[in-house]
């Protein structure tokens, strides 16, 4: 900051004190500078800045404020008084400040950057990314500008301008554990495994104790299978941010995939996530103030951070599009920052559309009471970006959780989880927290892709051998799974296997996958390891599917049956073990579905060892597939229409009031 000095106080010493972050000892020199000359703007503005910098906005405010009386035009006040403005939650106003600093001085990289975050903040990502290349363009050497803006071409979908602004972050500081941590990040959404872990590695060990790197550390474990290791990490994180929700989210996604704990063990750790992230919200539940006539149009809020280019679209857009409007007026909660065309198609099905990423959880949640909502619909579950602690709040009166995630919440707040009997057999109700509501399988209804194209011929004719293969993450591919799936090789020893995910995109991981099938005695000639986008090509080069467990494959196996390739399945942990299974029975085809590891391999092997019959059913596939309930649109849209009025009915119900019988013995 510029200044200059008074007799009583030394500036420079004042400015050394905020620059090393002594803010208590830098406001007691501020409020003494400001005592000896009250006209000078120099020592309002600093004192304002110490007082935003200690979280004391509404104090910072007024110094910064009667700093800009003496100074009107003073950049650095206007700038720190825009981070005040904002520290409160003013976001509007901010930006004017931190704008008016950035004309004012041209060459102010902070205000710039200031302006920047804030505009990315509020999701205004086209906006932002401009102001923090000017940032750039006055210093290419500040760092934070470097990192946000990676972040945001990351966010937009610019892949290799993100990873290019995080190198040259690390370039001019290779020690940065942000821009580490940043990198590591993005490199594990593009299957580098490997240099992702390093990354984060050296993050953590260059700011041993932050929560949020530790839990990136414990991200890149889980997806290079390193279960328990991951869970510990996320635990450690956890430890020294008791109140982040969002990590103890991970450590329950990632139990879902373990290959050997039971189910009952699992259950207890989401019970836990009640106890400390759900049951303390219960005293300020507030009475609903809706309207109880169990007939009446009623509103569906729908919440999700998906409202975008995801997989829940080819299961949510045939809702959303077949509801009955005269029924349900529809409002999406959408926890998204920036838009694409399927984000537009998603507005253009909804009555209202809320975005949602700017609200903390009470205003989300006072937000909806005052929208009226009915029933409110969560399709995150324990997913990233996922707004559980809204729900923990019960915000209206009936709530149900579907599709997103595939097992509970753990939160009793929430009253029903949608699924069907096969996903959920009748006696698996006590490993819910949500009472679990049985549609006729399946739970869900499937919009293919358009660019799909026709089922190919059945390519064990044309090869002389069977194909296995899978489209699955590799979180799925644990040890059980490998074993089970090397037997059926050994027993076909002219078959294939092909494993073709993101997961697989890069060599490092596709030599790991192949030497922990070489630890069963198979040779990597038999193995096709890769990563296709889009996989419909590959799909075609399959005659046979493979499903993993104990957490099933999702859309992957759904798309596969359409292109014409049955697949092998075993119904393993409720919910997330059987989605195979229901996905099977929702097809008419429950003979694919193994109760044991040994039937499983069986079950293969017969179906492998009969090409007349795998040609048949290939042929036969798509279209049982377009006359079963999958394809059924309108139809899966009157069962959970049909659900939901029922649910409400019962939830009217217990609203009536009940007569009060007095008297005692005759």
């Amino acid at each position: 900051m510029t200044h200059r000095e008074t007799p009583k106080v030394d500036a420079d010493t004042l400015l050394a004190l905020f620059e090393q972050g002594r803010y208590a000892e830098a406001e007691v020199k501020a409020r003494l500078w400001t005592q000896h000359d009250p006209q000078d703007a120099f020592g309002w503005k600093l004192l304002g800045a110490v007082l935003a910098k200690r979280g004391r906005h509404q104090e910072a405010i007024y110094s910064l404020k009667t700093a800009l009386m003496r100074a009107p035009e003073d950049a650095e006040s206007l700038n720190a008084l825009g981070a005040a403005l904002e520290g409160q939650g003013r976001w509007e106003e901010a930006g004017v400040f931190y704008a008016r600093a950035a004309r004012q001085a041209p060459g102010f990289v902070a205000a710039f950057y200031n302006l920047a975050k804030l505009l990315q903040r509020l999701g205004r990502l086209e906006e932002a990314r401009f102001y923090y290349k000017h940032a750039l363009a006055i210093d290419p050497t500040h760092l934070k500008s470097l990192n946000n803006l990676g972040a945001l071409l990351r966010d937009l979908g610019y892949t290799q301008e993100a990873l290019d602004y995080y190198r040259r972050a690390l370039a001019i500081d290779p020690n940065q554990p942000e821009a580490l941590t940043n990198l590591g990040n993005l490199l594990l959404g593009l299957g580098e495994l490997d240099e992702a872990f390093a990354c984060q590695g050296r993050a953590a060990r260059l700011q041993p104790g932050h929560p949020e790197i530790l839990s990136n550390l414990a991200n890149a474990l889980q997806h290079l299978g390193r279960l328990d290791e991951a869970i510990e990490t996320y635990h450690q994180a956890l430890t020294l941010k008791p109140d982040d929700a969002a990590i103890y989210s991970k450590i329950l996604f990632t139990l879902n995939y373990h290959p050997d704990l039971p189910a009952e063990q699992i259950f207890s750790v989401y019970q836990e996530f009640d106890r400390r992230f759900g049951e303390p919200y219960r005293a300020r539940w507030r009475p609903p103030t809706n309207t109880p006539d169990p007939e009446r149009r009623l509103r569906i809020g729908y919440v999700s951070p998906d409202f975008g280019f995801h997989s829940i679209g080819y299961f949510l857009e045939p809702l959303l599009e077949n509801h009955d409007r005269n029924q349900f007026e529809l409002t999406a909660y959408a926890q998204r920052i920036g838009s694409d065309t399927q984000t537009l198609r998603y507005r253009r099905l909804v009555d209202r559309w809320v975005p949602t990423s700017r609200l903390s959880d009470d205003e989300l949640a006072e937000r909806i009471r005052a929208d009226g909502i009915d029933i409110l619909v969560d399709l995150a579950g324990h997913t990233a970006g996922n707004r559980l602690g809204v729900f923990a709040r019960r915000p209206a009166p009936v709530s149900v959780s579907w599709m997103g995630y595939g097992y509970t919440t753990g939160l009793s707040a929430i009253d029903y989880f949608l699924t069907d009997p096969v996903m959920v057999p009748p006696d698996a109700d006590h490993l819910f927290a949500e009472r679990p509501w049985r549609l006729d399988p399946p739970a869900l209804a499937y919009r293919p892709h358009p660019g799909m194209g026709e089922v190919g011929p059945l390519p064990a004719r044309r090869d002389g051998q069977v194909t296995f293969g899978t489209l699955t993450r590799g979180i799925r591919i644990n040890p059980r799974v490998i074993g089970v799936w090397s037997e059926i090789l050994k027993r076909l020893p002219g078959a294939r296997l092909v494993v073709d995910s993101k997961s697989f995109a890069h060599e490092a991981e596709q030599a790991r996958l192949a030497e922990r099938f070489a630890a069963h005695g198979i040779e990597r000639g038999r193995l096709e390891i890769g990563y296709h986008s889009p996989p419909w090509d590959v799909l075609r080069r399959i005659d046979i599917g493979l499903d993993c467990f104990p957490h099933n494959s999702g859309t992957t196996l759904v798309e596969s049956l359409y292109l014409g390739v049955p697949f092998i399945t075993l119904a393993a942990r409720p919910s997330v073990g059987r989605i195979g299974s229901s996905i099977l029975c929702g097809l008419g085809h429950p003979e694919w579905i193994a109760q044991s590891e040994s039937e499983y391999i069986d079950k293969a092997v017969a179906l492998a060892g009969d090409l007349e019959r795998l040609a048949t059913i290939r042929a036969n596939l798509r279209p049982e597939f377009e006359a079963s309930p999958w394809r059924d649109e309108v139809g899966f849209a009157r069962r959970v229409e049909q659900a939901y009025r029922q649910m409400w009915r019962q939830w009217c119900e217990a609203q009536r009031p009940r007569p009060c019988i007095l008297g005692g013995e005759q």
